[in-house]
């Protein structure tokens, strides 16, 4: 790789690091915190992924690749891992019971919205729907979840309704930073397929945006743009959700694939000229 792709791969990622370090500090998170945090994902990498063809990777050659010594490449691999397995996992269930219940018209009342759903019950009911959108998960603990992100309430009469379309906990500072991580990730993941000189063809990757905006045209884009892209967003998951119902329902690992799209609206005050 050439000094200058290296150069310019550096100053993206320095862009790309003045919010996350500006959500670090405002969370406490010292330098020393995230170096270690960084180091543990070198190691990482370049243990599972970038092996010679037909050997096993050594911890001399992750050393060589990560430019840490083998002591601490040693030291780092006996660390706990830090990604939120459990976390991933739950937000995966919650957001295929949801689109379920948007989209499944046996979850359906007359007019075609969600309907209020029993707890329990053969047909048309919360345990039906969640053992068919979430596995093995408990309908209890499904319900709790839901009930605490504040995607669902229990009206008087003991019946569930949706109030909220999008698994986004309400509360919760250590949820909501995660689900950041991971929606970040991926959309780092589609950079690093489409700039792969040895990847044929391109992920979607697209934005628009414009310059020098008053704040009455921000707040109206800022709605509009909600609104279509919610629509949007709604018809990929009724897409998808017809799919999977066709397919039968799979279970990760060979053959099988996660795929999305995500969208999301950003904002920021442009600095006075220097000569204003």
């Amino acid at each position: 790789m050439s000094a200058a792709v290296q150069k310019a791969l550096l100053g993206s990622v320095v862009t790309l690091m003045r919010p996350l370090v500006r959500l670090l500090l405002r969370y406490g998170i010292p330098l020393g915190s995230f170096s270690e945090a960084a180091k543990q994902v070198y190691v990482e990498v370049a243990d599972t992924e970038f092996a010679l063809p037909g050997r096993k990777q050594t911890n001399t050659r992750i050393a060589v690749l990560t430019g840490l010594t083998r002591k601490e490449v040693l030291r780092i691999k006996r660390l706990p891992e830090q990604q939120n397995v459990l976390l991933d996992e739950r937000y995966g269930r919650a957001t295929r019971v949801i689109s379920g219940w948007l989209n499944d018209a046996e979850f359906h009342d007359a007019d075609g919205q969600p309907a209020g759903l029993p707890m329990e019950g053969e047909h048309g009911s919360f345990a039906q729907l969640v053992g068919r959108y979430s596995g093995d998960m408990s309908v209890r603990a499904m319900a709790d979840e839901l009930l605490r992100v504040g995607a669902i309430r229990q009206r008087a009469d003991s019946l569930l309704n949706l109030v909220n379309a999008a698994y986004v906990p309400s509360s919760g500072e250590e949820d909501k930073l995660a689900i950041l991580g991971t929606d970040v990730a991926d959309l780092v993941a589609t950079i690093d397929y489409n700039v792969d000189p040895e990847i044929p063809g391109t992920r979607f990757q697209l934005k628009v945006s414009e310059e020098s905006l008053s704040p009455e045209t921000v707040a109206v884009f800022r709605e509009m743009s909600n609104h279509h892209s919610l629509a949007l967003l709604n018809n990929y998951d009724t897409w998808l959700t017809e799919r999977i119902r066709a397919e039968g329902p799979t279970t990760s690992g060979k053959g099988s694939v996660r795929a999305g799209v995500g969208i999301y609206y950003f904002e920021q005050e442009t600095p006075p000229d220097a000569g204003d």
